[in-house]
């Protein structure tokens, strides 16, 4: 489901800022970087749920025609 998707991107990307911070608050680069990674992959599942609605509102559209 999109909505899913979209949801587990955004969880994703809280995660990943928390995860950011706690890095750079303690000077460990590689959980920063683990964090700037579960941003991006957040971000990236909310552009497949976002794309998945945009198909589901053209299949709409052509069928209701």
């Amino acid at each position: 489901m999109a909505l899913d998707d979209e949801i587990e991107g955004k969880l994703d990307q809280v995660k990943g800022k928390v995860k950011e911070e706690v890095g750079k608050t303690t000077g460990d680069r590689s959980t920063e970087a683990g964090g700037y990674m579960d941003q991006a992959k957040g971000k990236g599942k909310e552009a497949l749920g976002d794309a998945k609605d945009a198909l589901e509102k053209g299949k709409e559209a052509i069928t209701n025609r």
